[in-house]
Order: C-alpha cells, then structure tokens, then sequence
C-alpha cells in the first residue's frame, strides 16, 4: 500500500515524497489508520520497521486538520522515549514529516543545560519529545504545561519500563488532557507492558505486524562459543580476517567497554565508545563518525541500543550478551533495518549458556555454533563428568584454551549466568 493512498495533507504528502517514502510497511499500514481515526493503539512490531512514521503521521495530520497556535510551555503532542539519542533521533525524523507544517518541535533529555531548553519551551512549542525525567524537572519547574497535551506517544514502551520509568510515567500522563488519545509502540510485549496499555488507555486496540517478539527474517544469527578472555582476541581476528567495517558492538557493561577500547587500540583498530560515562558532546561525536565511516567500531552499552539508525548497517556484535534476552532483539535491531540484510555475531562464554538459551527461547529458533580454530571452549557437562563435582567458575589453562567436549546430543547444558565483573 502506498502513502498516496491515504488521501494526506498536501504538506505531509510532499514531505514524503522528499524523504523518499512511497510504499508503507506492514506496521504503518496497520497502525496509521485507527491511530488517525483518534483511537489508541498497542503497537507491537519489530524493530527497524518505521514505527515512528506509524505514530508521527497520523498525529501530524490530526494537527492539521485541527489547527490551534502555538503556545507558550503548552505542547499539543507529548513523546516519552526512554534515552536521549532515541529522543534526538525522533525529534530529527519528525521534523522531516513536519518540515511543510507551521509546528515547532522540540527534543528534552538530560545532560545538557536546562536554560536553553526553558527558553525554547517559553518561545512556544507544538511537540515535545523527551526522557521522562528531563520532562519532570521541567514540569516541577513550572517551565511546561501538559494540560493541553492531547496526543501522547509512548515509543519502546518495554525499554521504559525496564528502565523503571513507569512511576515518571504515570506521573507525567496524569497532567495530560482528560480526552487524550495515546499510542504505545514496543518491539517486545510482555504482561508488564499489557497491564500499563490497560491502565493507561483504555480502550485500545492492538496491532502485531510479527510473531511475539520476532527478530527480522532479513537479519543472520550466528553464535562463536569462546571462553571470556579470549574475546577480544577473536573480535580483532575476525575484522581482520573478513575485512569488516563499520562494526556496532555492544557490552554489557561500561567497564567491559573501556577494557574492549583499549584491546581495539593496541590492535590498531580505529574506534569510539558511547556509554552512559560519556559527556552528551562525546557520544554525539562518537555517533556521527561512525556514521560518516570515520571510525571503523563504535563501543556502546545498552544506552545506544535504542534509537541508532544508521543505513546500511551490516553487522551488530554482541561481545557481551544482554542481561535481558528482549534486549536483544533490541541491540540486533540496529541492523537488517527497512528490508536491507544484516548479520548479528555473538560471542557467548560459557557463563553466558543459560542467557543464550534464554535467547532462543524468546526468539523461538535456535542460533547456528561458529566453532573459531583456537578459541575452543569446553561444556560445562562434559567438565562435571571429568571433575565428578558441580563447577562454578570456567578454568582454563595458560594459553585460555580448552578441548571441545560435547554431549550425546551435540549441545551443552545451559550454565548459571555468571558474568564477569
């Protein structure tokens, strides 16, 4: 189905049409009807799939159809997203839909000066979109009012309530109009996020464009069992051996990040990180050269797992498996975007076994075994029979090494998640 079919404002239509946008994925062509009808709409759909096209347009065209002036510290639409590059991100693709509409719109998050951004919601603004707790420092300093908010948009709804947003949340929507019309768009459902759908917008309607929890049927998963500290070694041998570049890698923590940026560097490998320790400016910066191919490897933790949009992203690695196996479908959603192929590569510990199964539990397949020459790594079954006692920490000999011992099956036993510090 294409945008032409859906009888848009002239302006919408032409900004389309210079982003480039003709036909609508399964989600748009699902959601963008009912939410431009008023309803309140559950959205469930993979990610990468112009879920924000699906929630913005219809707003957009509401606005216009509807028009009212710009207010001072008065937004008509509020977006809650839960980080700062997600809430850049939007705001930066909103304006492209909007660029033909007389609407202001402005992003909020932390970690830059409160001033410039109290100026600008005093100047007048028709779009908010921010971090829930940017936006109640604003609102407790009486530099916003939400009372006229009468769209609201909660994007990747699961991530905030993860991130224990929920009560700020709560708090902010209470503010809101009475006869508001909401939208809540997730990559993952879960009951948690169900039970809020229900407290907060009933009724609503619900719209699953994939299988529960789907990862892209245009993304490749493939896993390389290797022992913790030798990580780093088979990361660097693989850019090298496959010439890879411009490869997102993720850690679980900020620590484990440091540590990979200072493997990368002695192995010659240009890179940047993008962790919650790095000023606003520096990830920014970090961003922008990877996606200008200035850097060939960009560090992030979980912060940048939502939001990045980079074209043609090829490869996601996981060095780390997430402690949340939704949060990886999240971390491979960088890549395979809009029907483009991808690749994710992880590189699983046996420490990490029970969150791989996990993994391939949510995503209901499993993942094929790259076993790499010379980083072997051992079952823990096969180690419980030699040793005839319960092992609790892998050990290995000098070298990091150790033979491949399977069981009748083929498939290790899933192990305790014990994650290095």
């Amino acid at each position: 189905m294409k945008f032409s079919a859906l009888d848009l404002a002239p302006e919408i239509q032409q900004a389309l049409d210079a982003c480039g946008y003709s036909q609508m994925t399964p989600v748009q062509e699902q959601a963008i009807v009912p939410a431009r009808r008023g309803k309140n709409v559950l959205a469930n759909a993979q990610t990468g799939t112009g879920k924000t096209a699906a929630f913005a347009l219809p707003i957009l065209q509401q606005m216009h159809d509807h028009p009212k002036p710009t207010e001072s510290g008065c937004p008509r639409t509020l977006i809650l997203t839960p980080t700062r590059e997600l809430a850049e991100q939007l705001a930066d693709t909103i304006k492209r839909y909007a660029q033909f509409l007389p609407l202001k719109i402005l992003a909020l998050y932390g970690g830059v000066n409160m001033d410039s951004q109290q100026k600008k919601l005093k100047a007048g603004v028709d779009i908010v979109i921010s971090t829930p707790g940017r936006l109640l420092e604003h609102v407790v300093q009486c530099n916003v009012s939400l009372a006229k908010a009468e769209f609201v948009v909660l994007d990747e709804a699961d991530r905030m309530l993860d991130m224990g947003f929920i009560a700020d949340v709560t708090t902010l929507l209470q503010q809101t109009a009475k006869k508001r019309q909401t939208l809540m768009f997730s990559a993952t459902i879960s009951p948690r996020v169900n039970e809020v759908a229900r407290q907060l917008m009933t009724p609503y309607e619900t719209v699953r464009v994939a299988k529960l929890n789907a990862t892209a049927d245009t993304v490749e998963h493939v896993v390389y069992p290797v022992e913790e500290k030798r990580k780093a070694d088979l990361f660097a041998e693989l850019i090298n051996k496959h010439q890879w570049f411009q490869v997102l890698v993720f850690t679980s923590t900020k620590a484990q990040a440091d540590s990979l940026m200072v493997d990368l560097k002695i192995d010659g490998i240009s890179a940047a990180i993008c962790h919650g320790d790095k000023s606003q400016g520096s990830r920014r910066r970090a961003i922008a050269d990877f996606k200008e191919g200035k850097i060939q490897v960009l560090v992030a933790t979980e912060v940048a797992a939502r939001g990045l949009d980079i074209q043609g992203l090829e490869l996601v690695v996981n060095f780390n498996l997430p402690y949340l196996a939704e949060d990886y479908v999240h971390r491979i959603g960088r890549t395979g975007r809009a029907g483009a192929q991808g690749k994710a590569i992880s590189f699983v510990s046996r420490e990490e076994e029970r969150a791989l199964d996990d993994i391939e539990r949510l995503i209901g397949s499993r993942i094929q075994r790259i076993y790499m020459p010379g980083y072997e790594v051992g079952s823990r079954d096969g180690l419980r029979k030699k040793l005839g006692k319960k092992i609790h920490r892998p050990r290995t000999n000098k070298a990091g090494r150790t033979k491949i011992i399977r069981s009748k099956s083929g498939t290790a036993k899933p192990a305790a998640k014990n994650r290095k510090k």
